[in-house]
């Protein structure tokens, strides 16, 4: 766990990462509709939805809906997040993917795939999952899709991703060749892009 005055982290089991940054001018989304999107949502792997979703709320989460096979909440700051059926995770939940809005989800996954070096594993009508190292990252079909236009609070971005590369300028190269576009934001270690669709992302070094 990691936190100062305006970012707080946590790390999974596994070892991936999940960063909260302060928003004064947060706008909250609301699902399922696209006036205000939810842009991203955590896929969360447990044995026991109920019971999870049960301890969500009394956490301050708001239950949205239920599937077949897992329950859509909200996280106190207005983020759905879906708690996913999956046999023998064990007490601890697990982090299956962060889910990704695209207009086309076919197409995004094949820019982050071929940006990140991680496998198309999944291309169908609903959407895409690209794959490396079990960790996952979805992109979700959203045929009225209302793209972000970071910074503006209007449109906010919601989350955004991370990427570690060894050297800026050679990432950068990379994520434009791609079809990313470069932000007048950063600093010495991090530029800030955004993806075809229009998120935000980062590269670190």
């Amino acid at each position: 766990m990691r936190k100062d005055s305006d970012r707080f982290g946590v790390r999974t089991a596994d070892g991936q990462e999940i960063e909260f940054q302060r928003a004064p001018d947060h706008v909250a989304p609301q699902w399922p509709g696209q006036a205000h999107p939810q842009q991203f949502h955590l896929d969360l792997r447990t044995d026991d939805p109920q019971a999870q979703a049960g301890r969500a709320v009394g956490l301050g989460g708001t239950r949205l809906a239920d599937g077949p096979t897992w329950i859509t909440l909200a996280d106190p700051a207005g983020h759905p997040f879906d708690l996913c059926q999956t046999d023998g995770v064990g007490p601890v939940m697990g982090l299956f993917a962060v889910t990704i809005d695209a207009p086309d989800a076919s197409a995004l996954a094949r820019f982050y795939a071929d940006l990140t070096g991680m496998e198309v594993t999944y291309d169908g009508p609903e959407g895409a999952l690209i794959s490396a190292d079990d960790r996952n990252v979805m992109f979700q079909q959203i045929s009225d899709y209302n793209r972000p236009r970071w910074p503006d609070p209007a449109h906010p971005q919601q989350a955004h991703l991370d990427l570690l590369v060894d050297d800026l300028d050679n990432g950068e190269a990379r994520a434009l060749e791609l079809g990313a576009t470069r932000l007048n934001a950063g600093g010495e270690r991090f530029r800030v892009f955004t993806d075809p669709a229009g998120h935000p992302f980062c590269l670190i070094r």
